[in-house]
């Protein structure tokens, strides 16, 4: 009978310990889904200098899956399409988009910057990718929101 009950406790106790582990792996924030972009961000030395809302039916919708990424941006006041698709890498703090092709207007810039690198501020249901000027200063924010 001590045997068990030894070995039912022992049992709970191997239950418990694979359901901390999981929840604490469950709670790990991704960036897997699909996200909106519902502001930006210009800093200056003191911080949020300004917030520049989504107007006139703008939107920005980003997509993370298997280390791949595609983004497209819709405006009305911009007659430019702008879509492009590569891959990713992200660290807890760390953003890094290699885009592998992409629309026209996004090729131009492409031919210029090759990966596009931020610092990654990232929960359950946000994030922001803050450019960093050459001396690692904030400059600008993309703030998105989860949808999927």
């Amino acid at each position: 009978m001590k045997k068990l009950l030894g070995l039912v406790f022992l049992m709970l106790i191997m239950v418990s310990a694979t359901s901390i582990t999981s929840s604490k792996l469950q709670t790990t924030p991704s960036l897997e889904g699909t996200w909106e972009l519902i502001n930006r961000y210009n800093y200056d030395e003191s911080g949020v200098s300004d917030t520049l809302q989504n107007v006139n039916g703008y939107r920005q919708v980003k997509i993370y899956s298997k280390g791949k990424v595609m983004w497209t941006r819709y405006s009305p006041d911009d007659p430019a399409e702008w879509f492009g698709y590569g891959s990713y890498t992200n660290t807890a703090n760390e953003l890094e988009e290699r885009l592998e092709y992409g629309s026209a207007a996004m090729m131009g810039i492409q031919d210029t910057v090759k990966v596009f690198k931020f610092e990654l501020i990232l929960d359950d249901d946000t994030y922001s990718q803050i450019s960093l000027d050459d001396e690692g200063k904030r400059y600008f924010a993309e703030n998105y929101r989860r949808i999927d």
